[in-house]
């Protein structure tokens, strides 16, 4: 049975970030952006720990991290932009979230190094809470946290309908 990724590609997990949390080096800097957001939402908090460059590995703080696994309702993952040169990358990204009925995302540009041909996270350079928009949303329309699927089937189950 396919299991769709909770990175947000259209790929299996089996295949997509199931091998990298496993301890395969992430292929790429974009895909190790992918299988760190898939760690927090599958509370496999060991790989987000080892990729960690050795300098940060000890800013890490567990307990943070299992508290936000657990308060928080992962709705998606958004790779804006990735900037690679040579060893060094940065990485642009949006990660959508619920929390205590808001809606909310975080949007943030992410230092990483690759050391002996793996990538590791370095430093997170800003991040900041998005503005969340109020609209309207018709049962029928796309669901607003970018699942793509319509929104009775998706955020909006939740909501009682008048």
């Amino acid at each position: 049975m396919m299991t769709l990724c909770p990175c947000g590609s259209i790929h299996d997990y089996e295949v997509c970030c199931g091998p990298i949390i496993a301890g395969t080096p992430a292929p790429t800097v974009e895909a190790l952006v992918r299988s760190r957001y898939t760690a927090f939402v599958k509370c496999a908090l060991d790989h987000v720990e080892r990729t960690h460059a050795p300098e940060v590995r000890d800013d890490f703080n567990r307990a943070d991290a299992e508290r936000v696994t657990q308060q928080y309702e992962w709705r998606g993952l958004e790779i804006r932009r990735v900037t690679e040169t040579g060893d060094t990358a940065k990485v642009e990204f949006v990660v959508r979230f619920r929390r205590e009925q808001q809606e909310l995302s975080t949007i943030s540009v992410s230092g990483f190094r690759r050391d002996h041909g793996q990538w590791l996270y370095v430093n997170t350079e800003s991040s900041q809470i998005a503005p969340q928009r109020v609209t309207k949303i018709g049962r029928n329309d796309p669901c607003s946290c970018g699942s793509g699927k319509k929104a009775k089937k998706c955020c909006g189950v939740a909501l009682e309908v008048k």
